[in-house]
């Protein structure tokens, strides 16, 4: 038996040890999931309380996981977004904050009808249904394994009436028209790979972070296709890195939309391009 004051002041100096960032953060999340509490609740509990064997083993895996720089998502294979719990594994990208950007720009634009290109957990689809409850909408993804998680993630978020499903490229096994497309693609630089984080680079499917190249194809692929998938009057939404707004919003009117506009995250960098399929 060890006190929960010991066991968690051990766990953060082994993840110090490993040289992991926000050590103390992530032991609370990954002991709090031992504990099958949330954060909350184990700020209720005594330091002196104690950790039985079982439990104690199971947070010195976990501990271990992390110590890999294995992503605390995956360890405890949830991410909260848009205040809903995603299911994350391996095969899909852990749902950033800053995609968040994207759903607060679509849900400015009506719609009742969604595609989601590169849909990966399905976070934005599915959070963009539960906030329109009269639309439905059609997750892509080359990957069948990111498919099966999304489709796991709308099991227990959304009635199966309201999505659709494709495997495959783009808008290869797409059809019919939508009100919105939108789109969270790979498109870190080739170059850029080293510098990111082992937790990113190391952890989750390259096929989503990256095209290769400058990290612009699929902007240039989905600038291309939107427009034989959209309404008249249509919008396209995308996130892109803190450099590519201006590529993208070339793209965007290239291929005949109007009313583009690069969004600024919190941060003040440019993380949504938007347009409006001209026609409207």
């Amino acid at each position: 038996m060890t006190t929960l004051f010991t066991a968690r002041r051990a766990a953060v100096a082994r993840l110090l040890e490993a040289g992991v960032p926000d050590a103390a953060q992530d032991v609370a999340v990954l002991l709090a999931h031992v504990l099958g509490c949330d954060r909350a609740g184990l700020a209720l509990r005594s330091p002196q309380d104690m950790l039985d064997a079982a439990q104690l083993a199971r947070l010195t895996q976990t501990i271990e996981a992390r110590a890999t720089r294995q992503p605390v998502s995956q360890i405890i294979g949830a991410r909260l977004f848009w205040g809903r719990s995603f299911s994350v594994t391996p095969d899909v990208l852990d749902p950033r904050p800053e995609t968040e950007c994207l759903i607060a720009a679509a849900l400015a634009v009506p719609f009742t009808s969604v595609l989601d290109l590169g849909t990966g957990s399905g976070c934005i689809l599915m959070t963009l249904l539960a906030e329109t409850p009269t639309a439905w909408g059609c997750g892509v993804d080359l990957s069948q394994a990111a498919l099966a998680v999304a489709q796991a993630n709308q099991k227990r978020l959304l009635p199966q009436a309201r999505v659709t499903w494709g495997q495959g490229s783009w808008f290869d096994p797409v059809q019919g028209q939508f009100d919105l497309i939108v789109s969270n693609p790979p498109y870190i630089a080739a170059n850029e790979m080293a510098t990111l984080s082992p937790e990113v680079r190391d952890w989750e499917p390259h096929l989503a972070l990256t095209p290769g190249g400058d990290g612009l194809t699929p902007y240039r692929v989905i600038t291309a296709g939107a427009a034989a998938h959209l309404n008249a009057g249509g919008w396209l939404m995308v996130e892109v890195g803190p450099t590519q707004g201006a590529a993208v919003a070339g793209f965007f009117r290239d291929n005949g939309f109007s009313n583009v506009a690069c969004l600024p995250d919190l941060d003040g960098r440019d993380r949504v391009v938007q347009g409006r399929l001209i026609g409207a």
